[in-house]
């Protein structure tokens, strides 16, 4: 159930939900939506999943009735909008991660999931394959792949998708999908770029707990520093931008005083 809905303009509209679990419900709902909406216009849906606990916590409810059987699977392609690059059979996959919690116990056809290759090639090759597989499948509108939903998480500095405070993908209007090193992970990540995030229908940030509230604040209520905080990037030119947030990722907002108590 919402607790309420706040309009921070080209920042997007903040929804509160009690807690960790009202989160997860909800962001089921809105795939739901997605789905039905698509499965109307006798289209396919096209959508990118992110890592993180949320995510998991909604794949936890979609395995299981009466989501598993609501969702028109057949009407689904999943992506990813972004990856570590370990093999699909790692934890710290965020796709095989995705498969195991609730993937593979739906009736979703195998050929509409689409995980990054991570093996057998360099990261540069496969993010340039993702790129090619994405303009291959999802509809274009002026030249540029257009996901009906992206959902996205916001890490603890700011960064969203793998995309991290003070890197060049912050900045890329050019390319889809990229590889780089992250200097402080030392590591490569693939990731869907601002020009691929900002020409979706819909983007949902997904953000939970205490530990987001300050950042969340700084993002939503402070100045424009994409290089710092790289969630500000994320403005769909022609599409809808909601943060589902729950209370306690809500506490530092100045609208905090204004959600319900109890």
């Amino acid at each position: 159930m919402i607790d309420a809905t706040f309009d921070y303009g080209p920042r997007g509209r903040v929804v509160v939900v009690r807690d960790p679990a009202e989160l997860a419900r909800e962001t089921v709902d809105l795939a739901l939506t997605t789905v039905i909406a698509a499965q109307a216009e006798r289209r396919w849906a096209y959508t990118a999943l992110s890592g993180g606990s949320t995510p998991k916590a909604m794949g936890e409810v979609l395995a299981r009735q009466p989501y598993r059987d609501l969702i028109a699977w057949h009407y689904l392609h999943v992506f990813w909008g972004d990856e570590r690059w370990v093999p699909l059979s790692s934890p710290e996959s965020n796709a095989g991660e995705a498969k195991r919690i609730f993937l593979d116990y739906v009736p979703i056809p195998a050929s509409q999931v689409h995980p990054y290759e991570t093996e057998g090639m360099t990261p540069e090759e496969s993010a340039a394959r993702y790129a090619e597989l994405v303009r291959s499948l999802v509809p274009s509108d002026d030249g540029l792949p257009r996901f009906d939903l992206i959902f996205l998480g916001m890490g603890d500095d700011g960064h969203t998708a793998s995309l991290f405070p003070h890197t060049a993908p912050i900045h890329e209007q050019d390319q889809l999908v990229v590889s780089h090193v992250v200097p402080k992970l030392e590591s490569p990540r693939l990731t869907f770029t601002p020009l691929l995030l900002n020409a979706a229908r819909l983007v949902i940030f997904l953000v939970g707990g205490a530990g987001k509230a300050q950042r969340l604040k700084e993002v939503l209520e402070g100045p424009e520093q994409p290089d710092e905080l790289p969630s500000q990037v994320v403005r769909p030119v022609d599409g809808e931008l909601i943060w589902l947030v729950d209370r306690a990722a809500a506490s530092a907002l100045e609208i905090a005083s204004d959600l319900p108590r109890g």
